[in-house]
């Protein structure tokens, strides 16, 4: 075995969602350091095209494609123009996704909707067209799914669309995982815990308080964190690895 060449990505063309920012950015970044190529995909083309410049100016190999989660016909067409512009895709990581908190009782079903469909429909659809992709490549790839350490009891008030829609994304992760194994295409999941990330910071709703809130023995994560984990899922050091959760969450479950 090669140590040096486990974290390798040769080249391989990975597509990262909601990565003008946060953690999104953060995954980009690490897996174009690791010799990818990568897409960032994300509905804010201007900060997109300003995120996208800043790392070219690094020397890494990326590119930028508006995509919005929420419209099928959006997804569609990015993943064509992907495909036309840069090849087929080995590395898809479906990290967007929206937080803000409603109260359960005062809830609404509109906000559900709007959780729902960008946080685990488009996850879906992007899934379905790049692997796709991958399955008339031949040649294997990878997935991994960003999903939430809400789903193990990191939490606050108001996150309940937003647990059931990641919920359903851990779901897509399996189903998909079991699907897409005898074509060498592997599907992981991150739970990441709190990240003070642009995106949370600016998420609306009541105070964040609850479980998620208290002090972990490893301290708070940083977008380099997950990142990480984000990392080992896309390697060939992860080739026999699929249908696996892992949370980042700064000791969370010990406390």
């Amino acid at each position: 075995m090669n140590i040096t060449n486990l974290f390798n990505l040769n080249g391989r063309l990975a597509l990262v969602t909601g990565a003008a920012s946060g953690i999104g950015f953060a995954i980009a970044d690490a897996l174009a350091q690791a010799g990818a190529r990568v897409v960032l995909l994300d509905i804010n083309a201007e900060l997109l095209a300003e995120r996208t410049a800043e790392l070219k100016e690094s020397g890494l190999s990326v590119a930028s494609q508006a995509l919005d989660l929420s419209s099928e016909a959006s997804i569609v067409a990015a993943c064509a123009a992907v495909i036309a512009n840069h090849g087929k895709p080995w590395i898809l990581v479906n990290n967007a996704g929206l937080q803000d908190r409603q109260s359960f009782l005062e809830s609404s079903s509109e906000e559900w909707d709007r959780m729902i469909s960008v946080n685990a429909r488009g996850p879906y659809l992007l899934t379905r067209e790049l692997a796709r992709a991958m399955v008339a490549a031949g040649d294997g790839g990878r997935i991994v799914n960003i999903a939430s350490a809400a789903l193990r009891g990191s939490i606050v008030h108001g996150l309940v669309a937003y647990t059931s829609s990641k919920s359903a994304l851990l779901g897509l992760s399996q189903a998909t995982a079991f699907e897409l194994a005898e074509q060498c295409i592997t599907v992981n999941t991150v739970l990441p815990g709190g990240v003070a990330t642009p995106g949370a910071i600016a998420a609306t709703g009541p105070v964040p308080d609850g479980p998620a809130r208290r002090t972990v023995p490893l301290g708070r994560c940083q977008e380099s964190d997950i990142a990480a984990a984000v990392l080992y899922f896309a390697s060939p050091a992860a080739a026999r690895v699929t249908n696996q959760v892992l949370t980042v969450d700064g000791g969370f479950s010990v406390t």
